[in-house]
C-alpha cells in the first residue's frame, strides 16, 4: 500500500515538474526528458538503491570529463592560427585597431587557460558565451539545433536496431545459406560505401526520377500552412534520406556483431540443453539465445551515439538538415570559439549519458551483471 502511494506521488511530481518547465519557456521534449530523468532517480531510492548509487557515481564522473573536453577545446582553438575576426582583416573599412579592440572585448587575447576559467565561471552563471558567427547566444543556438540532431540520431538508431537484430538472427540461424549470404552482402556494402557518397547518390537518384522526396532541409517552405498531420508527414519525408544514409553504416556493423554473437551463443551448452528438453526452436532462439546475444550491442550503444554525432555533421551539410553537426562544422571553419566549445559540451554529455543508459540496460538484461 505504501509503495502504491509512493508511485502515485512520484507521477504527480513528474507531471508538476513537466508543467513547470513548460511554463518556464522550455521546449516540450527537453522538459519531458529532464522531468523523467529526475523522477526516475527519485524512484530508484525505493526500487534499487544500488542502481541509484551507480547512476550518481557515473554522473559525478561526467564532471571531470566535461572539464577536460572544454580545456582541450580552448587549447586547440588557441593553437590554430587566426580567430573569428581574422576574416574581417581583408575589409578595408575596418581598421586593425578596431579588430584588436574586438579581440580584447571578447577575451581572445588572453592565454587559453585564462579563457577556460572565465568560461567556466560564466557557465556556472548561465552564460555560455556569444556566437559572433550567428550573432546569438550559444545556449540558444545549441539547444535549437540539438533537438534536430537528437531527432535524427534517435530515428537512425531505431531503424538500425530494428533491422540489425532480426537480420543478425536470420543470418546466424541460416548460416552459409542464401539468407546469410544476402545479409552479408548488404553488411559489406554498408561498411564500404562512404556516407557522403551515398547521400549524394540518393539525392541524384531522387532528382532524376521526379523529385518524389525532398532534396534537403527539415520542412517544406509552406509548412506554416499545413495541418499537424501534414506537418508530421512532411517531417517524415525529409527524414528518409538522412536517416537511411546514417542508419545504413550503423546497421551494417550491428548486423555483423549480432550474427557473430548469435553464432557463439547458439553453440553454448545451455542452448543444447534447452533443445534436448524438447523446447521449440523459436523459444530457444528468442527466449534463451537472444537475451545474451544482444549484450554486445547494448555495450556499444553509448559509443554509437558519439559515432552518429561525428558522422552526422557531413550528412547534415549534404542534406541541408538544420542540426548540430552542421552548426559545429560552420563553427570550426570560422573559429567561433564559444560555439565550438558549447557544441563539444553537448556531444560529450550525449556520449556519457548514452554509455550510462547502456550500462543500465546491460544490468537489466544480463543477470550476471551486478551493480553495487
Amino acid at each position: 500500500m505504501r509503495r502504491a502511494h509512493i508511485v502515485r506521488a512520484s507521477f504527480v511530481l513528474d507531471a508538476g515538474l513537466f508543467a513547470g518547465l513548460l511554463l518556464a519557456g522550455w521546449h516540450w521534449l527537453p522538459s519531458l526528458v529532464l522531468s523523467e530523468a529526475v523522477l526516475w532517480l527519485v524512484r530508484l531510492i525505493w526500487v534499487n538503491p544500488a542502481m541509484l548509487g551507480f547512476v550518481l557515481r557515473r554522473l559525478a564522473h561526467m564532471i571531470p570529463i566535461l572539464l577536460a573536453v572544454i580545456a582541450i577545446g580552448f587549447f586547440l582553438i588557441y593553437l590554430a592560427p587566426g580567430d573569428i575576426f581574422s576574416s574581417m582583416a581583408v575589409n578595408p573599412d575596418i581598421r586593425p585597431e578596431d579588430l584588436e579592440t574586438f579581440r580584447k572585448n571578447f577575451g581572445l587575447t588572453d592565454p587559453w587557460y585564462v579563457q577556460f576559467f572565465k568560461y567556466l565561471w560564466n557557465a556556472l552563471h548561465g552564460d555560455f558565451g556569444f556566437s559572433q558567427l550567428y550573432k546569438a547566444p550559444v545556449f540558444v543556438l545549441v539547444s535549437q539545433r540539438a533537438l534536430n540532431t537528437l531527432l535524427l540520431t534517435l530515428v537512425s538508431l531505431l531503424m538500425a536496431w530494428g533491422f540489425s537484430i532480426p537480420a543478425g538472427i536470420l543470418a546466424a540461424t541460416h548460416q552459409y545459406r542464401w539468407q546469410d549470404g544476402g545479409i552479408s552482402v548488404f553488411a559489406f556494402f554498408g561498411l564500404s560505401i562512404p556516407n557522403f557518397f551515398l547521400a549524394f547518390l540518393l539525392l541524384y537518384i531522387v532528382s532524376v526520377t521526379g523529385n518524389w522526396l525532398p532534396m534537403g532541409g527539415m520542412y517544406s517552405i509552406d509548412v506554416n500552412s499545413m495541418s499537424a498531420i501534414e506537418r508530421f508527414v512532411d517531417l517524415v519525408r525529409h527524414l528518409i534520406i538522412p536517416v537511411f544514409v546514417i542508419a545504413t553504416s550503423i546497421t551494417a556493423g550491428l548486423t555483423r556483431i549480432m550474427r557473430a554473437s548469435m553464432l557463439e551463443i547458439m553453440g553454448q551448452q545451455y542452448i543444447m540443453t534447452a533443445r534436448a528438453k524438447g523446447l521449440k526452436e523459436s523459444v530457444v532462439v528468442y527466449k534463451h539465445a537472444l537475451r545474451n546475444a544482444v549484450n554486445p550491442m547494448i555495450t556499444i550503444l553509448g559509443l554509437q551515439l558519439g559515432r552518429i554525432m561525428g558522422g552526422a555533421a557531413l550528412i547534415e551539410s549534404v542534406t541541408a538538415w538544420p542540426g548540430l553537426g552542421k552548426l559545429i562544422l560552420a563553427a570550426l571553419l570560422s573559429q567561433d570559439l564559444y560555439l565550438v566549445v558549447g557544441s563539444l559540451v553537448y556531444g560529450v554529455v550525449l556520449l556519457v549519458i548514452g554509455n550510462l543508459i547502456a550500462d543500465i540496460l546491460l544490468a537489466i538484461t544480463d543477470p550476471r551483471v551486478r551493480v553495487g
